[in-house]
């Protein structure tokens, strides 16, 4: 659990700071990477470096929580792209190794809660 979620928080400083050799060597050499909303898959660290690197826009984030288990870490992120802001939830599996083996990205998107609940709940 320690190896790995120190690998985990070393991708996301190594991530922020665009050190794309530094992020490689977090990663398994047939990591996989899904996006289940998008259902798209990039199998392979040098892709899913390369997937990184080109990003078309400057993104920065924030770590909110990680969650850490055996072979298995969760992070909850804070993600700024230009003056737009929004949360990923990332999955992370590791291998025998401490590296990230697989990674599942969810981005969810914020909406209005339905009418009727309000003397429930407090907005923020």
């Amino acid at each position: 659990m320690t190896d790995l979620r120190k690998t985990v928080e070393r991708f996301w400083t190594t991530a922020e700071a665009r050190d794309w050799d530094a992020f490689a060597e977090t990663l398994a050499e047939d990591v996989v990477y899904d996006l289940p909303q998008t259902r798209e898959r990039i199998s392979g660290r040098e892709r899913y470096v390369r997937f990184n690197r080109e990003y078309p826009a400057e993104w920065h984030l924030r770590i909110e929580r990680i969650v850490a288990e055996p072979g298995q870490v969760v992070t909850w992120a804070h993600v700024t792209v230009g003056l737009e802001e929004m949360y990923a939830i990332s999955f992370f599996t590791g291998d025998e190794n401490g590296r990230i083996a697989a990674v599942t990205d969810f981005w969810p998107e914020p909406y209005e809660p339905p009418a009727g609940r309000e003397h429930l709940v407090e907005r923020y």
